[in-house]
């Protein structure tokens, strides 16, 4: 990456976040290229590769006259990421949305997956399921073989709209939870409960059993990640207090 690149990179990075942070608010205009410019001693050219990335993320719009604040509800879904790392806590709630969000992905593609797989591809789902029982114990060894088996799922489903929502949330939400040591503990039984019914759904070929088993497991991993943030954050709190 070239020197002028790296600096549009981190202007648009530091604009991004002062607009998730509403240093500028919805509809307020955006400071000019010259000012910018002059704000980070860096050439209009810079600037102006800054400004279209903040446009490609939805948070401005360029209009006659100079750019304007968009909602954040107009972004695009890259700005998950920057928003879980805002803080050094991420907002509970943002967190809670998208494990939610996750969930029904999860569930459709796992229901999908399973009524359409060939007898191959049920093998290797049965194969995916018992590597990832035997890592049910650690949470981080775990990490990859849930990765392989939602990847093997995704592939099977064959549904395009899904995999690319799927692969954006995973890819800004799980490495910024594992930066931050998030480590939720789930209730005894969950993981093995949800082994379980997976493959009892592959041996029945049920795919709505399933999604059901996804479903429900995450619903328990969205208590669980909630109960660490929760823990994480009065630590902290102590931690100031004291």
């Amino acid at each position: 990456m070239s020197s002028s690149n790296t600096i549009s990179h981190e202007i648009a990075g530091t604009l991004r976040d002062e607009i998730l942070r509403q240093r500028y608010r919805s509809g307020d205009r955006f400071p000019s290229e010259r000012d910018l410019a002059a704000r980070f001693d860096a050439s209009r050219g810079a600037v102006r590769e800054a400004l279209s990335q903040l446009e490609q993320l939805g948070l401005i719009r360029t209009q006659p006259g100079g750019a304007r604040v968009q909602s954040v509800n107009a972004a695009s879904l890259a700005v998950l990421g920057p928003l879980l790392a805002l803080n050094d806590h991420p907002d509970p709630l943002l967190v809670d949305q998208f494990l939610l969000t996750f969930s029904v992905l999860a569930a459709l593609t796992a229901k999908s997956a399973v009524n359409a797989a060939s007898p191959e591809q049920l093998i290797q789902l049965k194969k995916l399921v018992a590597e990832l029982a035997g890592q049910a114990d650690d949470f981080e060894a775990m990490q990859p073989h849930w990765r392989e088996l939602l990847e093997a799922m995704s592939a099977i489903a064959d549904n395009l709209v899904v995999r690319l929502i799927s692969n954006d949330l995973k890819a800004q939400f799980v490495g910024q939870m594992m930066k931050l040591g998030i480590r939720p503990e789930l209730k005894k039984g969950s993981r093995d409960r949800l082994l379980t019914t997976l493959r009892v759904s592959l041996n029945k070929r049920d795919g709505e059993i399933a999604g059901q088993a996804m479903q429900d497991h995450f619903e328990e991993f969205r208590e669980a990640v909630g109960e660490a943030l929760r823990f994480r954050a009065d630590k902290s709190l102590n931690s100031v207090v004291n």
